[in-house]
């Protein structure tokens, strides 16, 4: 990143979402809705989990680390977002550029890592359940989460160190609503090859992996339901892991939308919808899932406002 000091750029600005003064009230007032939203489902959920010692177990303790990223993922992006719909001067710091982009690569990349790992329980749960508490101890489970989260970090770091290490001459207008990776290389006046080579091969490696043990989890998950005999058996067997489906399906469904449409197809204001989808929609949408199609999430619920808030 210290080559980008000397480029003469040292603030960018957000070109953001055009419209009138009444479009940007309207996507301010939408924006910090969702944001809200997203905020006390996820808190929610961290919260019920600790509370609750029926949920004291592997799967929940990875549903709170991805509320935890959720968190961080919204966070990094929709404040900046919000100020912004108001603010004359949309303008972000080099510097400020680079840590808002390096967040956003790490959530990201933690999301995905952390619904490969959940992908991983649900197959042990269902596929080996005698083995369940052995091989999902506690300590594995914090190993696993370490380990995504160590992933991620890496995955950031080089992300960030190869887009803003580049030069930057002017302009200095990203047509973002924040600082990612496409819009940013349309401002270098430097030769992007290497870097578009090093952003594919670690997106390329951190996609496919986590893809990989999904999509092997799922095909073991799904062999072992149509062995189980009885429609009940194979009914609460498939509830075990429909929300996280639900949640992997919606996540890469909007990524790869994203990032692998034909460059010929991409469209800056449609680039910006799917963004919003996956960087605050989604991060709201979560605890929705887990929580509406989780009966046992539902039962913890209802049995912590009856203790906490309906007096006795």
């Amino acid at each position: 990143m210290a080559h980008g000091n000397h480029t003469g750029v040292s603030v960018f600005i957000l070109l953001g979402f055009k419209g009138s003064r009444s479009l940007q009230a309207v996507l301010f007032g939408m924006f910090l809705l969702i944001y809200t939203m997203s905020l006390v489902g996820n808190l929610s959920m961290i919260s019920l989990i600790r509370i609750e010692t029926r949920l004291h177990t592997p799967m929940y303790f990875f549903l709170s680390n991805l509320s935890l990223v959720d968190i961080t993922y919204s966070s990094t992006i929709v404040p900046k977002t919000l100020v912004n719909f108001l603010a004359e001067s949309k303008v972000i710091s080099f510097a400020g550029c680079a840590m808002q982009f390096f967040f956003h690569s790490f959530s990201v990349n933690s999301e995905g890592l952390l619904l490969a790992v959940m992908a991983y329980d649900c197959f042990i749960a269902i596929c080996k359940p005698l083995m369940y508490t052995l091989i999902m101890s506690r300590k594995v489970c914090v190993q696993l989460v370490a380990a995504s989260y160590s992933y991620a970090s890496i995955n950031a770091i080089v992300h960030t160190g190869s887009l803003f290490s580049l030069s930057f001459c002017g302009p200095n207008i990203i047509d973002h609503f924040f600082c990612d990776i496409p819009p940013l290389q349309k401002l270098s006046c430097s030769d992007t090859r290497m870097g578009d080579t090093v952003h594919f091969l670690f997106a390329a490696v951190a996609a496919l992996s986590t893809i990989l043990v999904i999509l092997v989890s799922y095909a073991s998950i799904m062999v072992a339901i149509l062995r189980i005999r009885s429609n009940k058996g194979r009914r609460k067997a498939f509830s075990t892991c429909a929300s996280h489906l639900t949640a992997v399906s919606i996540l890469y469904g909007a990524l790869f939308f994203m990032y692998l449409r034909p460059t010929s197809s991409n469209s800056s204001e449609h680039n910006k919808v799917v963004s919003v989808f996956y960087t605050l929609v989604i991060p709201m949408l979560n605890p929705l899932i887990y929580s509406l199609r989780n009966k046992e999430v539902k039962d913890a619920l209802r049995k912590t406002i009856y203790q906490k808030i309906i007096p006795h």
